[in-house]
């Protein structure tokens, strides 16, 4: 058996979510390490397909205390973006364990034990900055599995691009924007494209326009004040992205469109002779299809008896779990506003947290009592 550790803040990721929340712990003072299942930070952006870049320009993609190094107007590629996130940790000296894969977290007395493997952290607090990827299992439907096995089948969680295809048409299940982005991506590859789902709306203006560097400082403002959980608007939306994903950002109904994508305002519903069938009764002849159809919450490692809300996330207010103090969340969808899921959120919500862990643990010392001092003391 090894020996328990004992650190006061456990984070578990090394996105930009944990890195975020460890700057402001580091500044602060307080105590903390990192676990991240990657080798190197940065590589769940590593792992994503090459040709994906941020939705948002470089100048709000930098974490707190350092800027990301780009023109202020340009849109990252993912890979710099992994790149980014290693020499900020590296700069700041965060302490990030790599190659460990958290397994489980448990209640003990007033905090909890983190494992992984054979190791064990006790720890006064916990944030859980797993992101989307790490602890969360992509979505296909039952029926894939009845699909003729010539059938090439990909989720875009492990798209990385159309050399992955086989020759011939392709399906796109799920028309949010990281479908659509695949779609166009594959169309132009010479693939006959059909993109089906329901239509989930596009931001109105080419997001790297002249317009966009003018609009862009209004919607920063509006996805982080405005649309948020505390607005009849923000909560809307958070149940209509949590569910059903966001609309097209960088390629346009227009651009899909003009690539040749047939587009289906229906969904994929079921298998008819080994081929994918529309839920109109359409039978596709296809050779390839890429589920873009997002990922399911797996939070049963977190062995709490965790409250979740109606689409399975944890019960939280601006990442704080109530019903299990010392328990945090950040990087989830929505946390708390629309910008919760990008890196401008990543940076606000960090600072939220890691200021209540630092007032949890100075009142902790506060109401300690005094009598075993005093009786360590001869008094």
């Amino acid at each position: 058996m090894h020996q328990t550790e004992h650190v006061e803040t456990v984070i578990i990721g090394g996105g930009q979510a944990g890195l975020a929340v460890g700057y402001f712990l580091e500044r602060h003072g307080r105590p903390f390490t990192i676990l991240d299942a990657n080798e190197r930070v940065g590589d769940s952006w590593r792992e994503r397909w090459p040709t994906l870049r941020l939705y948002s320009p470089a100048m709000v993609d930098g974490l707190p205390g350092m800027p990301f190094p780009a023109p202020r107007h340009s849109f990252p590629t993912a890979a710099e973006m992994a790149d980014y996130l290693e020499t900020y940790a590296a700069t700041f000296e965060l302490p990030v364990r790599n190659g460990v894969q958290v397994d489980g977290v448990e209640r003990a007395g007033d905090g909890y034990v983190v494992s992984a493997g054979r190791e064990r952290i006790a720890a006064e607090n916990v944030v859980v900055a797993t992101g989307v990827f790490q602890h969360e299992s992509p979505i296909v439907p039952e029926f894939a599995s009845e699909l003729d096995p010539r059938i090439t089948q990909l989720h875009s969680a492990d798209y990385r691009g159309p050399e992955q295809l086989q020759p011939g048409p392709v399906l796109i299940v799920g028309a949010a924007h990281s479908g659509g982005d695949i779609a166009l991506e594959v169309a132009r590859a010479g693939h006959p494209t059909i993109l089906s789902g329901r239509d989930t709306g596009q931001i109105p203006f080419d997001i790297e326009s002249r317009l966009a560097r003018v609009v862009f400082p209004l919607l920063a403002f509006a996805w982080t004040r405005v649309v948020t959980v505390s607005t009849p608007i923000g909560r809307k939306a958070k149940r209509a992205i949590r569910t059903h994903g966001g609309p097209l950002l960088r390629v346009k109904r227009a651009d899909l469109s003009a690539a040749g994508v047939e587009r289906v305002i229906v969904r994929t519903a079921g298998v008819t002779d080994g081929n994918p069938m529309l839920a109109d009764g359409r039978v596709l002849d296809v050779a390839n299809v890429v589920w873009c159809t997002g990922f399911r919450n797996d939070y049963g490692w977190i062995r709490l008896p965790l409250r979740t809300e109606p689409d399975g996330f944890p019960e939280q207010r601006r990442g704080v779990v109530a019903s299990h103090p010392g328990l945090y969340f950040v990087g989830m969808p929505f946390l708390h506003s629309f910008a919760s899921m990008l890196i401008l959120g990543a940076s606000r919500d960090g600072r939220r947290v890691a200021r209540h862990i630092v007032q949890r643990m100075q009142t902790r010392v506060s109401e300690r009592p005094l009598e075993p001092a005093m009786e360590r003391a001869g008094v």
